[in-house]
């Protein structure tokens, strides 16, 4: 039951009058320097009805406006963000931490019975000092794998945007950019998180936000040991750049010896062998799924043997998944012919016979007279050896006939074709003179 603020009679004296709100680090945004307006006695708490100080601020840029939604009494009671109604510790809703925790927080919902139980709380807060949530919430101290999992660990700035225009998805908006709220197609109506009320958020039933956590904690997967006993590495992926091994080291060294930690920076991973197997199952149960070093939540999966590595390393990724093959790729080449050893190296794919320029003869003569031999460094000889000329045979002795004419000189010899040339030298025109257009009487009158 609300009281005016200009009534004297009614639990004035416990109305909430606070300095700052209780809100999560989503609620509050990432901008560190926000303003805040504060009405005091501003609304009526949705869950008791008792008048509390509201405070209204903007958590970011192209974010909407939030203000808190139930006192602060209301929020200790279940430790809660007064805004978005999530734990403070887990970021889960409050029938996911209760489901998580075994806790059975019955609160009384008539006007009477509320106001009683509120005031009972209040007295409990006041003799903690406000150190530990009362009620049953307070008394839970060991925390729950289930939680650990679904737990969110970096802030889900997302939550904070604009609602969708109603009057863009009837196409009636004229504001274009300068709308405040989003231009997005709305979700579909029969989806279940499209219906969420605060009340069942807080009083932790039919909330569909938990039910879908519920049915993704019933669906997760499990680490089951190896049946190889003589594996006790645990393999830690996603360290990033702030987890080093003093880090694992000061938590794994609780569940037993540690052998080595040997951490691989390229691919951000580490693997740390412990000395027993029964210290690496304990490890690998304790950590897997809920694993949060230096604020990163890390990826825990058992090591492999030596043995099974080399059989099951093709195909596989570095995290160890089976890669599927990409389509379009040619196969692989066949193998080279073999070499026979045996058979002549023809590197100019030259017939053997029909030409003599792949015989093995090493030949030598001098070159015809009027060609000068070719430089140092530019290989043997051109020219196959020629017999030397044969006396002619002597003539009986006749009387001495009238002297001819004088017969013209002759020309100097041609030098041979690239046919009759010694094997294994392969001549290109630029060092062939006359294949340059050299003229033979010009190369035998000034050499070159």
């Amino acid at each position: 039951m609300a009281t005016s603020l200009g009534s004297n009679t009614y639990n004035r004296q416990n109305w909430e009058d606070a300095d700052f709100p209780i809100l999560c680090q989503t609620c509050l945004g990432e901008n560190p320097y926000i303003r805040m307006t504060k009405e005091k006695y501003g609304k009526e708490c949705k869950i008791c009805a008792r008048p509390f100080t509201v405070f209204r601020w903007c958590p970011g840029t192209r974010m909407r406006f939030k203000k808190t939604e139930v006192c602060q009494t209301c929020s200790k009671m279940k430790n809660v963000c007064q805004t978005c109604l999530l734990d403070l510790e887990y970021g889960l809703p409050i029938q996911v931490r209760d489901t998580g925790m075994s806790i059975k927080d019955d609160i009384p919902r008539s006007d009477v019975n509320k106001e009683y139980f509120t005031q009972n709380m209040e007295r409990e807060l006041t003799d903690s000092e406000g150190t530990r949530p009362p009620g049953q919430i307070g008394k839970a101290t060991s925390s729950s794998d289930m939680l650990l999992k679904l737990a969110r660990t970096t802030p889900y700035y997302k939550r904070n945007r604009p609602h969708i225009c109603s009057f863009w998805v009837k196409g009636e908006c004229r504001r274009g950019e300068e709308c405040p709220y989003r231009h997005e197609k709305p979700t579909d109506p029969d989806d279940p998180l499209a219906d969420q009320n605060i009340k069942d958020r807080y009083y932790g039933i039919n909330d569909p936000v938990a039910d879908k956590l519920l049915k993704r904690a019933s669906t997760m997967p499990r680490l089951d040991p190896p049946d190889d006993k003589s594996i006790t590495t645990l393999y830690i992926g996603g360290l990033g750049e702030s987890v080093t091994d003093g880090d694992l080291k000061g938590f794994f060294y609780q569940f037993g010896e540690i052998r080595t930690i040997t951490i691989v920076q390229r691919q951000q991973c580490a693997f740390i062998q412990f000395a027993t197997r029964q210290a690496a199952e304990m490890a690998a149960e304790k950590s897997f799924n809920k694993l949060i070093v230096n604020g990163q939540r890390l990826t825990v999966k058992w090591g492999r043997s030596q043995a099974a590595r080399g059989k099951e390393g093709e195909g596989l990724s570095e995290m160890g998944t089976r890669l599927d093959p990409v389509p379009g790729l040619p196969g692989a080449l066949p193998p080279p012919p073999p070499i026979d050893e045996e058979a002549p190296a023809n590197y100019f794919n030259l017939d053997a016979g029909s030409s003599p320029a792949v015989m093995n003869l090493n030949l030598t003569l001098p070159p015809p007279p009027g060609l000068n031999p070719p430089p140092p460094g530019f290989g043997p000889p051109m020219f196959h050896p020629m017999a030397p000329p044969m006396a002619p045979p002597m003539a009986p002795p006749m009387a001495p006939p009238m002297a001819p004419p004088m017969a013209p000189p002759m020309p100097p010899p041609m030098p041979p074709t690239m046919s009759m040339r010694p094997p294994g030298q392969i001549h290109y025109p630029s060092q062939d003179p006359l294949r340059m257009g050299a003229h033979a009487a010009h190369v035998a009158r000034h050499g070159d």
